[in-house]
């Protein structure tokens, strides 16, 4: 297989979970860049605003409950159900004038994506498993590319004055029209019943902890990257605020372009190493950034670190899929997704108070130092874990 064919190809294969991930990098793109404007239509303060949005952060770890129990109940329409929800939760959150009604529609919206989040990457590993392709950086390179292009977009919007409500409600019609794209056919086997994936999980245990581990610390990366690199670049560093945005705007690119190289390379380089060349990257860039004297050294340490860490989590999660027996991969994956949200809790503070006490310098050090430490113990535990893992099931598959 060539390689625009080839990636043509792949891109077929996965359409469904990738029309899923375009849509939600749509929807957090839009949301993100309008931030000002909904904040100040419920009239809340940064702490107010703050606690709103962690309120809507912790009810996206129901998806982890969530999404086992929607592909159960709802099979072969789960993934675009979800996908309305979360449309229409942002078009509410969008239409709100009062904290506790946008508080309410942002945990919609918020469980909702976590649900198709978790989902896409059940129907990439299954994809995988059917094709015998490496499609899990593809997918993701297609959230951090719609995400970039969105936000572009929605800033446009934003010039020719369009409300969160209008941007929100073509979102919803852009939904309505993709969701059928999502539907899965009607020969799709049923999903493992919850005591099958409880028992099966029950042994992948260690596992899906490891995994959920290296998800963490590459989310940790990105969430403080994106989070804390413009403030970096105009407090610590004196820019401006376009070139402080330059930042996140360097992240999303990186990102994107990372995952398509990790996409090709990840057929020539075993996963576990190509994780810890990540991270070493990864840790490199974060050191550049905090230590930059000038924005120019910032932007390419950004870069380094958003190219490095984009395919970490991809890779862990394509890993755990395949590891464990295909009963368990959906609770398998939901639950490594979801400790990979962890890092959205416990990265801001974490940041917010090394930033306080030694500057925002030492912030991005810490975090550095952080991902060498993931190389160093974690992912050799996860290799060998997995490498038990096959072991066993093959022992398994064998005597049974």
């Amino acid at each position: 297989s060539g390689g625009a064919m080839g990636l043509l190809s792949d891109i077929w294969i996965s359409r469904k979970p990738l029309t899923g991930f375009a849509l939600m990098a749509l929807f957090w793109a839009a949301f993100f860049a309008q931030m000002p404007v909904i904040k100040a239509a419920i009239d809340a303060s940064d702490g107010v605003y703050g606690t709103a949005m962690l309120v809507a952060s912790l009810a996206a770890v129901t998806a982890m409950w969530l999404a086992p129990f929607a592909d159960r109940a709802m099979g072969r329409w789960a993934l675009s159900f979800a996908a309305l929800a979360l449309a229409f939760g942002m078009l509410g959150a969008g239409a709100s004038s009062t904290v506790v009604v946008f508080t309410l529609w942002m945990v919609l919206a918020s469980v909702a994506a976590g649900v198709v989040d978790v989902l896409a990457n059940v129907r990439i590993s299954e994809a995988e498993e059917a094709s015998g392709r490496s499609l899990m950086n593809l997918n993701h390179a297609f959230y951090s590319l719609s995400y970039g292009g969105a936000a572009f977009a929605t800033g446009a919007f934003r010039e020719l004055d369009w409300t969160p409500v209008e941007v929100f409600a073509l979102l919803l019609a852009l939904t309505l029209l993709l969701s059928w794209v999502m539907v899965e056919p009607a020969s799709k086997p049923k999903p493992a019943t919850a005591s099958e994936a409880r028992a099966s999980v029950s042994v992948a245990r260690l596992l899906t902890v490891l995994g959920g581990i290296v998800v963490l610390v590459a989310f940790l990366v990105e969430a403080s990257a994106e989070g804390w690199s413009a403030l970096h670049l105009e407090r610590t560093l004196g820019g401006d605020p376009s070139e402080g945005a330059m930042g996140p705007a360097i992240l999303g690119l990186t990102m994107g372009i990372g995952r398509l190289a990790g996409h090709f390379m990840s057929r020539r380089v075993p996963e576990i190493k190509l994780m810890g060349i990540a991270c070493i990257f990864a840790a490199s860039g974060l050191v550049i950034a905090g230590a930059a004297p000038s924005l120019v050294i910032a932007y390419l340490g950004f870069g380094i670190a958003g190219f490095g860490v984009s395919v970490i989590g991809p890779l862990a999660l394509a890993l755990i899929g395949r590891t464990v027996a295909p009963e368990a991969r959906l609770d398998a994956i939901s639950r490594v997704s979801v400790m990979g949200y962890g890092a959205y809790f416990f990265g801001p503070p974490l940041m917010g108070y090394t930033s306080e006490l030694f500057g925002l310098r030492a912030g991005f050090i810490l975090i550095a130092g952080i991902m060498i430490v993931t190389a160093v113990v974690v992912l050799p535990a996860l290799s060998r874990n997995a490498a038990d893992h096959t072991l066993r099931r093959n022992a398994n598959s064998l005597s049974g």
